[in-house]
């Protein structure tokens, strides 16, 4: 079935809006208070990056976020109201601060919601206290953006967030909406050039060789005691840019080189920005249909058909392999059905990316009105494909392995509107970016068995696949 793209040029009737907009000002002023006013439109189909590129300032938040295999992407700039956190709380307050800003947001809209709704974008970093005070995202941030921009279905919706109250200029507010409408349809005609950018050549790179295989071999010692039976470490590379790295370019690299994964990217709005290519769903929620993955056991991807082939039969009767994907995926369900939902375990299969392959097992459930998506999030964070088990002991043992602070590395990244629909990725494969400055992110599952070499070599391929986006 072939679905039509959006009509590429959009009306607006001004007339109309103005009259809703002064309306809603005058309720504000009888009732002496204040009202979030969201007004999507549909636009012509244009790439979601590009609108990210021209929008975005630099001293304001930002998120990216792309599906391509999906056909989705969702880019969202400025921020309209926000909340910064940190501790044991965080993703309640966090559902708490989005319940309340719903119940003062009013959608002008006669579109399907779902894809005009706002949405609120959130970001949790992997611990809920950062132990080096320099890092520089908070542990949690959620925010309503002034601006959203989402592609589905061949088709894409503006949403502009607006507050509204007795002093507020209408007229004001409706220019702001025409000029970047104006902008918007400049783009229409214009495409991603990336062309002209310079490369981005890497003049100091830095990682530390031997230490990771002696803490692959150390915490061996301590599975072997039956302290805990899995544990994830994670290496860093360190790489700094003859110029600053440019966001549209490393995005754009990362899609190109990884179309299977969720490629995101989210700025503090003070410069830095954390990027990757994530092959990890942690969980989708469409119209109360929850999706979560198993993904866990990893082995390279083969130079030749013969070669993929056999190692994709290794990896799918390799015995540490499975036994390191069972655990992930008794976690998730065991989790799940605390919470009361009924988990549906789906045939395994294997992910197969451009340079690694894994095993995978989807999840699905039926998600009542009174869970919240963060209620599941806070729940499965971490699991063990980013953690360990048991749970707690690895997370205790992470910090003490790991010299560097894991930030929003490995942790539940995505956005959630008011209807329940959300989607949260796991920040893998990732990079934190300040100026010509880039930290690479990526790490490995540590089971019995292991092998302390080769799981060096896994980590080492999942960094370089990073590194050949950004530079």
């Amino acid at each position: 079935m072939t679905i039509s793209p959006c009509r590429s040029h959009t009306f607006v009737d001004y007339k109309y809006l103005n009259q809703l907009l002064l309306e809603v000002q005058e309720n504000c002023r009888r009732n002496n208070s204040s009202q979030i006013v969201s007004i999507p439109l549909e636009i012509g189909l244009i790439d979601p990056l590009l609108i990210l590129d021209k929008f975005n300032q630099e001293n304001s938040l930002n998120f990216y976020f792309e599906n391509r295999s999906n056909g989705e992407a969702i880019a969202a700039m400025g921020t309209l109201d926000k909340l910064e956190i940190f501790g044991q709380d965080r993703f309640i307050k966090s559902e708490e601060f989005i319940k309340n800003c719903l119940n003062n947001i009013i959608t002008i809209s006669h579109q399907d919601q779902i894809f005009s709704s706002p949405r609120f974008f959130c970001t949790f970093s992997f611990f809920d206290q950062h132990k080096k005070v320099n890092y520089p995202f908070p542990c949690a941030t959620v925010f309503l953006p002034s601006w959203q921009v989402t592609l589905k279905n061949n088709c894409c919706t503006l949403v502009m967030n607006t507050i509204i109250n007795s002093t507020i200029n209408i007229t004001k507010i409706l220019d702001d909406l025409e000029h970047h409408l104006e902008i918007i349809k400049f783009l229409n005609n214009c495409s991603l050039n990336i062309d002209n950018l310079p490369l981005n050549l890497y003049t100091k790179i830095t990682k530390n060789a031997d230490k990771f295989p002696a803490s692959v071999a150390s915490v061996l010692e301590i599975i072997q005691s039956n302290y805990l039976s899995k544990i994830v470490l994670a290496d860093t590379l360190d790489v700094s840019g003859n110029h600053d790295f440019n966001l549209l370019q490393s995005l754009n690299n990362l899609r190109q080189l990884h179309p299977n994964c969720y490629i995101f990217s989210t700025s503090n709005g003070k410069g830095q920005n954390f990027i990757g290519a994530s092959p990890e769903r942690l969980i989708s929620i469409h119209k109360q249909h929850l999706i979560t993955d198993a993904l866990a056991g990893s082995a390279p991807r083969g130079k030749t058909p013969k070669e993929d082939a056999t190692n994709a039969n290794n990896l799918i009767n390799n015995t540490k392999e499975k036994h390191e994907h069972k655990f992930v995926l008794d976690f998730i369900t065991y989790n799940l059905s605390q919470l009361g939902l009924l988990p549906q375990v789906l045939a395994p299969r294997l992910r197969q990316l451009s340079n690694i392959q894994h095993l995978w097992t989807p999840i699905s459930a039926v998600v009542p009105n009174n869970i919240h998506p963060l209620q599941i999030v806070a729940k499965l964070h971490p699991t063990p494909a980013v953690a360990g088990a048991a749970r707690d002991i690895a997370c205790t043992e992470i910090r003490r392995y790991e010299n560097f602070e894991r930030g929003l590395y490995a942790a539940p990244l995505g956005w959630v509107d008011g209807e329940g629909n959300c989607e949260f990725i796991v920040g893998i494969r990732s990079a934190l970016i300040n100026g010509n400055y880039a930290r690479l992110y990526a790490g490995a599952g540590i089971v019995a068995g292991s092998d302390p070499q080769k799981e060096f070599a896994e980590v080492q391929l999942k960094l370089q696949a990073l590194l050949k986006a950004l530079v």
